[in-house]
């Protein structure tokens, strides 16, 4: 059964967009574009005398840079996977071990 989409309005670089998304959605749109319009503000104080296009493309730079990074929890997965992997080679060496001992 596909989910209704309700009609939201934006506002993103000073721009109204009206946008249909699904109401389990609505909090992380309104929140990315909260962080959105909030770093293009800080651009506008950092880098003065450029255009809103520029904003844009340089706020469009940073949240996908943001976005390759990996999180905490890509961090933690990569190291329990190591120590997985870790123990399940000496599982087998301790496997190995006994089935040659009791031959």
């Amino acid at each position: 059964m596909s989910q209704e989409l309700i009609p939201v309005n934006i506002v993103l670089a000073d721009r109204n967009y009206r946008l249909k998304i699904a109401p389990s959605d609505e909090e992380v749109v309104r929140r990315t574009i909260k962080t959105i319009n909030e770093k293009i503000i800080e651009y506008k104080t950092e880098f003065a005398g450029k255009d809103m296009q520029d904003y844009v493309s340089m706020v469009l730079l940073w949240y996908a840079t943001e976005q390759q990074k990996p999180t905490n929890n890509q961090v933690i997965s990569d190291q329990t996977r190591q120590k997985i992997d870790k123990l399940n080679q000496l599982l087998d060496k301790a496997l190995a071990g006994s089935e040659s001992s009791s031959l």
